[in-house]
C-alpha cells in the first residue's frame, strides 16, 4: 500500500476526496442539529428523513448526465469544475445562515448534493485510472477510509462548534442559524482549498470519448434505458450494486431514526453525544477498510462481503437491546467495521468488472440505483413515522432487510466466503509471506507440485490465488463425514491407491479446461520436516494441455499443531508463526521426479541468497 501512495497525484486526490465529503457533511450536520434542537418525535424523524432525501435526489436525477460526463471528459477536470460549483453554493449557504433563512439553507442541501452527484462517478472512476488494477482494492480502501475520516471529522468538528455557539435562549430555527452563521465561512474555505487541489490533479484519460449528450433523449428517458442495459448486461455487476443499495438503505434509515431513538428512549439531548456515537461508525469503517486492504493484498476478496453483511444485520438487531450510550457506541463502531467489509470489496469488484469505456456510466448507474433504494426507504420511514411507528420497530425491520441482503450475497459468493472465514481464522495465528507469486501464469493451466509438511498445506497454497485450486486428496480423507460436502463443493479429486490412474485422468481433464491442480509427490505428510522421496504418479498426467508446472516449497509450518511433529517447547500464545511459501519459475512438463525434488528443496536457499 505504501507504494500506491508514491504514485503521483494519489495524496492530492485523497485530500480532494476528504474536503469534498467534509464540506458536504458540515452543512448537513448544521441542518440536522438545528432540527434536533427544535423538533421532537415523529416530526424530527420526518424532517431528518427529508434532509437525507434531498441529498439523494440529485444522484437519481443526474444518473445519465454524470455518467456521460465521467466517460466523455477527463475525470480530474470534472472534479475541478464541481469544486468551483461548491464554492458558489457554500457562499449562498453562508448568506442564508446570516439572514436566518432556514428553508433556503434547507433547500440548498439539494444543490450541494447536486455537485456531489456530478462529481461522484468521476471520483470513483479516477481510482482505476490513477492507481491501476494492481492497487484497485487498496485504492478503494484508501478512498473509503478517507471519506469516512472526513465524515467523522466533519461530524465532530461541526457538532462541537454548533454546541459551542448554541444556548438555551435560542428558541427558533431562524435564531439558531444566525447564531452559528460564522460556520458558513468554514464551508467556503474548505471548498476553495478543494478547488485549488483539484486543479492540480493529473489527467489520466487515455482517449477522449466522441459521444454526444442530447437533452431531448435525456428528458425522454432514452439514456436511462440505455445506461441501465449496460448495468444489467453483467449479472455480477448488477447483484453487487443491488447489495450496496440494500446496505446503504439500511444505513440511511438507521442514521435517520437514531437521533429520535436516543432522545426518546435514552434521554440524550446533547448533539455531541448523538452525532459522536454515530461518528464511531466512521472509525469502524476506517479500521475495516485497512483490514480489507490487508486481506485483499493479492486479489479482490469478495468473501469478506458476506461476513460484513451478516455483521451489519446482527448489529442492527442488537441496537434496540442496548440501554447505554457506551454500549451503543461499541455497536456503531462494529457496524462500521462490518460495513467496510461489505463496501470496499464490492466497489472494487464493480470497477474491476466494468469496461473502461463504460466505467463512468456504470458507476453513475450504481449511484442511481443505490440512491433510488435509499430514497424509497426514507420515504417509507417518513410514512411509518407519520403513522406512529417508533424507532425500535424500524430497527427490527432494517434487521430483516439485512438478513435478505446477507442471503443474496452468500448465494453469489459462497465459495469465497468459506475461504475468507478460513483466512480470518488462520491469520490470527500465522503471518504469511508469499515469494515468487509472479511466476504463476494467469492465462494458463497450472500443475502445482511441492513439499507436504502439514494438514493445512492446501489452505496455505490457496490463500494468495484467486482462482480455485483443484487438489488431489486421499480417498479416505475425502470421505470424512463432516468435511465430505466441503471437499466435494471445492471440487477436490479423490485418489485411491488401487485406482490412482482414474484420479490422474480427472486431473488432466481439469488442466485441459484451464484450471489449477495441485498434488503432493511425496504422497504423505513429512514426519521429520525434510522433503521425502518424490513419486512419479504425476508423470501419468498427459502433457498435451496448455499449461505449466510450478514447483513450490512451504517453510515454517513444521512443528505446528497441524504437522505430524510436536516440539516440546511451545510457542507463546500471542506470538504469530512466520510461514513462507516459495514459488519457482515454471518448469517443463517432462520434468522427472528426482529433478523436481531438487528444485523444490533448493527454493528457499535460492530466494534467500538473491
Amino acid at each position: 500500500m505504501n507504494k500506491m501512495f508514491a504514485i503521483v497525484g494519489v495524496i492530492n486526490y485523497l485530500l480532494v476526496v476528504f474536503l469534498n465529503a467534509f464540506t458536504d457533511l458540515g452543512h448537513k450536520i448544521i441542518i440536522q442539529n438545528t432540527i434536533f434542537k427544535v423538533y421532537e418525535g415523529d416530526v424530527q424523524i420526518i424532517l431528518t428523513a427529508i434532509v437525507n432525501a434531498l441529498i439523494l435526489l440529485p444522484f437519481i436525477l443526474m444518473f445519465s448526465p454524470s455518467g456521460f460526463l465521467a466517460d466523455k471528459f477527463p475525470k480530474n477536470k470534472i472534479m475541478e469544475y464541481s469544486s468551483v460549483f461548491a464554492v458558489l453554493i457554500t457562499l449562498c449557504i453562508t448568506y442564508s445562515y446570516y439572514n436566518g433563512m432556514f428553508y433556503w439553507a434547507f433547500g440548498l442541501t439539494f444543490l450541494l448534493a447536486l455537485q456531489s452527484a456530478i462529481y461522484g462517478p468521476a471520483k470513483y472512476g479516477y481510482i482505476k485510472e490513477l492507481v491501476g488494477m494492481k492497487y484497485i482494492t487498496a485504492g478503494n480502501g484508501a478512498v473509503q477510509a478517507t471519506t469516512t475520516v472526513a465524515i467523522l471529522s466533519g461530524i465532530i468538528f461541526y457538532t462541537v462548534l454548533f454546541e459551542g455557539m448554541f444556548n438555551d435562549t435560542l428558541a427558533t430555527k431562524e435564531d439558531i442559524l444566525v447564531a452559528i452563521a460564522p460556520l458558513g465561512w468554514l464551508l467556503v474555505i474548505g471548498s476553495v482549498i478543494e478547488w485549488y487541489l483539484a486543479s492540480r490533479l493529473p489527467n489520466k484519460m487515455i482517449e477522449a470519448s466522441k459521444r454526444q449528450f442530447k437533452a431531448k433523449r435525456y428528458l425522454q428517458g432514452a439514456y436511462l434505458r440505455k445506461n441501465l442495459k449496460i448495468i444489467f448486461r453483467k449479472k455480477e455487476i448488477f447483484e453487487s450494486i443491488l447489495a450496496l443499495s440494500l446496505f446503504w438503505s439500511v444505513s440511511q434509515v438507521v442514521l435517520a431514526i437514531f437521533g429520535e431513538y436516543a432522545k426518546s428512549e435514552l434521554g440524550v439531548t446533547n448533539t455531541i453525544f448523538v452525532q459522536g456515537v454515530m461518528a464511531l461508525a466512521g472509525v469502524g469503517i476506517v479500521v475495516g477498510s485497512l483490514l480489507v486492504s490487508n486481506f485483499s493484498k493479492y486479489y479482490i476478496n469478495t468473501g469478506l462481503v458476506t461476513i460484513g453483511s451478516i455483521g451489519v444485520s446482527i448489529i442492527v438487531f442488537l441496537v434496540p437491546f442496548c440501554t447505554s450510550m457506551s454500549l451503543i457506541a461499541l455497536m456503531f463502531m462494529l457496524f462500521g467495521v462490518f460495513a467496510a467489509f461489505l463496501m470496499v470489496p464490492l466497489n472494487a469488484y464493480i470497477q474491476f468488472l466494468s469496461p473502461r469505456v463504460h466505467l463512468g456510466t456504470v458507476l453513475a448507474g450504481s449511484n442511481f440505483i443505490q440512491n433510488i433504494f435509499m430514497f424509497v426507504f426514507l420515504i417509507l420511514t417518513t410514512v411509518f413515522a407519520f403513522f406512529g411507528m417508533d424507532a425500535e420497530v424500524l430497527f427490527y425491520l432494517m434487521g430483516f432487510v439485512g438478513i435478505y441482503m446477507s442471503y443474496m450475497i452468500y448465494k453469489r459468493h459462497v465459495v469465497m466466503t468459506f475461504w475468507a472465514l478460513i483466512e480470518l481464522i488462520f491469520r490470527s495465528r500465522h503471518r504469511y509471506n508469499y515469494i515468487g507469486l509472479e511466476n504463476i501464469p494467469h492465462a494458463e493451466a497450472v500443475l502445482f507440485l511441492g513439499n507436504h509438511v502439514s494438514w493445512i498445506d492446501w489452505i496455505l497454497l490457496q490463500f494468495p490465488i484467486q482462482k480455485r485450486i483443484h487438489f488431489l486428496m486421499d480417498k479416505d480423507i475425502y470421505h470424512w463425514k463432516f468435511f465430505h460436502s466441503i471437499f466435494k463443493r471445492g471440487e477436490v479429486i479423490p485418489v485411491s491407491p488401487k485406482a490412482s490412474k482414474d484420479a490422474f485422468k480427472e486431473a488432466y481433464k481439469r488442466l485441459e479446461a484451464g484450471n489449477l491442480v495441485a498434488l503432493y509427490p511425496e504422497g504423505e505428510i513429512s514426519k521429520n520436516g525434510e522433503v521425502g522421496k518424490f513419486y512419479r504418479g504425476y508423470e501419468l498426467i498427459p502433457q498435451n494441455y496448455d499449461g505449466v508446472i510450478v514447483p513450490y516449497f512451504i517453510d515454517g509450518v513444521f512443528g505446528s499443531i497441524f504437522s505430524k511433529h510436536k516440539p516440546k517447547s511451545k510457542k507463546r500464545f500471542f506470538e504469530k508463526r512466520e510461514i513462507n511459501i516459495y514459488f519457482s519459475s515454471p518448469v517443463s512438463k517432462e520434468i522427472k521426479a528426482d529433478e523436481l525434488r531438487d528444485i523444490v528443496t533448493s527454493l528457499k536457499d535460492k530466494y534467500e541468497t538473491q
